[in-house]
């Protein structure tokens, strides 16, 4: 049987190799941020570790954004990911139950995870959406995805279902309205709610500035 510490690296590798060079914002590097942000979140938490790290390096491999919409696909890589290195089969339901409930499904509806670990891997996701590595993220998916960077013409709309805000095709500066200025209170742990303060007000700095450019009055 491979350690944690050993199972943990053949997982980082993995990973890493998976989305090195991904251009819409869920790269490497963003994994990279999750997990550190995971672990100092953890170190606050009675939660187990090599859980919420497992979840943190897995939790994009599969997301449904590039996947026509199919929530499947990540559990199932990391299922059988974890099954490769014969984690125990209790570990990886665990981990794939964090991965199926991670994603934000929408303002009107419910993102609940049914463990501690993961709140602190939804939590240290969340932290990525928002400040100013948010901002950087949500032009390059925007950018991605053929967006348009902003039409007053078409309002922000606070999703119902998943499926409706898996469908929206709205303009980027709408997905501040939509997702990431709701996250601030939507935090479970108390460290994610310390540092989402910040990094939610560095946004709100950000929109007044783009409107007073927007309107050429700065």
């Amino acid at each position: 049987m491979l350690t944690q510490q050993v199972i943990l690296a053949k997982t980082e590798a993995y990973v890493k190799n998976l989305l090195t060079g991904e251009g819409s914002g869920h790269d490497w590097w963003h994994i990279l941020r999750v997990w550190n942000n995971a672990r100092t979140i953890a170190l606050n938490e009675q939660a187990d570790l090599f859980k919420v790290e497992l979840a943190a390096l897995l939790h994009d491999v599969g997301d449904h954004k590039f996947h026509n919409g199919d929530e499947t696909v990540g559990p199932r890589m990391a299922e059988d990911w974890l099954t490769k290195l014969q984690v125990n089969p209790d570990i990886i339901e665990h981990v794939t139950t964090i991965i199926k409930e991670l994603s934000f499904k929408g303002a009107g509806t419910s993102s609940r995870m049914s463990s501690i670990e993961g709140c602190i891997v939804q939590d240290a996701d969340r932290l990525d959406a928002i400040g100013a590595i948010g901002i950087a993220r949500t032009f390059a998916y925007g950018g991605h995805k053929n967006r348009e960077i902003y039409n007053p013409e078409i309002s922000p709309e606070l999703h119902n279902s998943f499926e409706a805000y898996k469908k929206s095709t709205a303009p980027t500066i709408n997905h501040f309205y939509e997702k990431l200025l709701l996250l601030k209170d939507r935090m479970h742990t108390q460290t994610a709610k310390q540092l989402a303060e910040q990094r939610h007000r560095y946004m709100e700095l950000y929109l007044e500035q783009f409107y007073a450019e927007w309107q050429g009055e700065r």
